[in-house]
């Protein structure tokens, strides 16, 4: 019997308008609207990929008045990067062994 398993943050973000929505908010904190103003979706569309992107840990907001602003989650990112920084230091030291390999030829 398979299990499920939460998407991770790679996948989520596999998704072009959630990246989108991601880029928008890494340049500043924006609400629903302002989103869907920028973007070639609907208002219904922004809030159902911001619901994704936050219970990913990805954003977070907060309420301003009569709306939400929603802005990157440092946390969430944080651990993207960490992974990727991860990613890229296994992939030095294989290429870092092949070529001591090579060297020992």
């Amino acid at each position: 019997m398979a299990t499920y398993q939460e998407p991770d943050g790679w996948e989520i973000l596999g998704d072009p308008s959630r990246r989108a929505i991601v880029e928008c908010l890494a340049v500043r904190p924006r609400a629903v609207g302002e989103l869907a103003d920028e973007l070639p979706i609907s208002r219904p569309a922004v809030s159902q990929h911001l619901r994704v992107l936050k219970d990913a840990g990805l954003v977070e907001d907060e309420a301003a008045g009569t709306r939400r602003v929603y802005r990157l989650n440092p946390a969430g990112v944080s651990a993207l990067r960490d992974q990727l920084d991860m990613f890229w230091r296994r992939a030095l030291e294989g290429f870092q062994e092949i070529v001591e390999d090579e060297e020992k030829s």
